[in-house]
């Protein structure tokens, strides 16, 4: 397996019988692994048709299909390098992309061919196909006149296949460069940890400009050689219909909310389901107990980033480097996964004891190459050793469960002392009415900095912010108590489910000023 195109390793797992279905989507196609292995010839024929230099980034902004799956395919298969872009972008934002990536080949939306080709012109890519959600598109016709029959690129673990911009909530965004082998060894090791089994089938209801729907789910089935049931959007009623089915789901935790919210969703009904994941934000405890007792099933919570793929996960069976440890733990993100390091360390660099909170720090061949072409940035990120600085605040207790209280960005510095947000969120959250909590730092004259709490009651609740503050100071020190409190409709989010506390801070930035 080492040393080797992450395509071939995916396409080495296609099951013996290639004519059984690969990908079932919900507008009633059915597409077989041969057309999955022909239909990425073509394509990646074409990219070669282009000839383009080596490892070329191939940027990629349309709306989900499965022939933007091919594309992704077809773009490892050939050799270049993979640059998916998040469809709610607009120009500004994919001006600067275009412009930092310098990709030779953009493929966009129909329907935005107009701006995206009059930018990536005159940034210098050499060519700009469409690829409509339905079939149609300038790619798909170009690649239709190609040979069905393509050699993959030989490409070395080393050799990068993607790159993916992270959000971008300090500054500009960094392109996280992802190698063949970051990738396949992860796809393989989550294959082993998570039990893949030959029969399974997974729902796949995700965004595929990110981490979680591109890699954890695509790469979870491909290297399987498992059917999926594609959605080209989260439908909950369509979700939960397709489970007798299924037996895999993975999912951001607004996904579960909403199916909870369905009367449709029961023990009989989740029964053929084997494993239901959940990740790319904080899954409250709420959501996991209501799902243990709507469904039967206890969801698997695990953690990962743009530049390290999975990191931990909760266990999926006995795992015997934790004392045969079974326990999907709500409010964990379970264990590192096997191969990868973990440290929590203080601000002098150096581990903490087990149950301290500290810097998350990582290191494993998941972890990636660099940010592209910012080898100051990327120094910066990267400990004397070798270990990634995720930016992520946790802790690891005495048996092992990795914890995750918050963004090391998002720690509130209050008189001196440090107030790690997730724990008061957590505290509000458990609170009669209330449906979810984000608390945020905001400049203050005496303390230089003091929290805010921002509420979202839930339906036909009222919850009063005094009474809040008040219950907060019955079972928190009193530095950690937030000085205000808001109750709003919606809280900021962005595609992945995530609250956006960036937008949140310049909000209320002047509420003691």
């Amino acid at each position: 397996m080492s040393n080797q195109n992450l395509f071939a390793a995916l396409r080495d797992a296609f099951p013996a019988d290639l004519d059984r279905t690969a990908v079932e989507t919900d507008d009633g196609l059915n597409h077989s692994w041969r057309d999955l292995d022909r239909a990425s010839a073509m394509m990646a024929n074409l990219l070669d048709s282009l000839d383009l230099p080596p490892a070329s980034r191939i940027a990629v902004q349309v709306e989900k299909s499965v022939e933007a799956m091919v594309l992704y395919l077809a773009t490892l298969r050939a050799g270049h390098v993979f640059l998916p872009l998040n469809t709610a972008y607009q120009s500004a934002e994919i001006e600067y992309f275009i412009g930092n990536a310098e990709p030779a080949v953009v493929v966009c939306s129909p329907k935005n061919f107009g701006w995206v080709s009059k930018i990536a012109f005159t940034a210098g890519t050499r060519s700009v196909f469409t690829l409509g959600d339905d079939r149609t598109g300038s790619l798909l016709e170009r690649a239709s006149h190609m040979s069905d029959r393509h050699t993959p690129a030989v490409k070395g673990d080393n050799d990068l296949a993607a790159i993916l911009y992270t959000s971008g909530t300090t500054g500009r965004s960094k392109g996280a460069m992802l190698t063949h082998g970051n990738m396949r060894s992860n796809a393989v090791m989550l294959r082993d940890y998570w039990r893949w089994q030959s029969d399974d089938v997974l729902i796949h209801a995700l965004p595929i400009f990110h981490v979680h729907g591109l890699f954890v789910a695509i790469h979870g089935a491909l290297i399987n050689g498992s059917k999926i049931i594609w959605l080209s959007k989260f439908d909950p009623k369509l979700v939960i219909a397709k489970f007798p089915q299924a037996t895999v789901f993975m999912g951001v935790p607004t996904l579960y909310v909403r199916m909870l919210a369905e009367p449709s969703l029961t023990k009989a009904q989740a029964a053929q389901m084997r494993l239901f994941i959940a990740g790319s934000a904080p899954l409250l405890m709420e959501t996991f107990k209501d799902w243990q007792d709507r469904t039967g099933h206890t969801i698997l919570e695990r953690y990962g980033m743009s530049e390290t793929v999975m990191l931990t996960s909760n266990p999926c069976g006995p795992d015997v480097r934790y004392g045969g440890a079974t326990e999907r733990r709500g409010g964990t993100v379970g264990f590192p996964l096997p191969g990868v390091a973990l440290r929590v360390t203080g601000d002098d660099g150096q581990p903490v004891p087990a149950g301290e909170i500290g810097g998350i720090q990582v290191q494993g061949p998941n972890v990636f190459k660099g940010y592209w072409r910012m080898p100051e940035k990327t120094a910066e990120e990267f400990t004397a050793d070798g270990f990634f600085k995720t930016g992520d605040v946790g802790k690891v207790g005495n048996d092992g469960y990795v914890t995750i209280v918050g963004r090391s960005k998002d720690l509130i510095i209050s008189g001196g002392y440090n107030v790690y947000p997730a724990e008061i969120e957590a505290t509000i959250n458990d609170m009669p009415g209330v449906a979810e909590s984000a608390v945020i730092g905001v400049p203050h004259p005496d303390f230089g900095e003091v929290g805010v709490a921002v509420i979202i009651a839930k339906q036909g609740a009222v919850v009063e912010p005094d009474r809040v503050i008040a219950t907060l100071k019955s079972q928190l020190a009193n530095f950690k108590i937030p000085k205000r409190c808001w109750v709003v409709d919606e809280l900021p989010r962005n595609t992945m489910g995530k609250v956006q506390k960036n937008l949140l801070r310049e909000q209320y930035k002047g509420s003691f000023a």
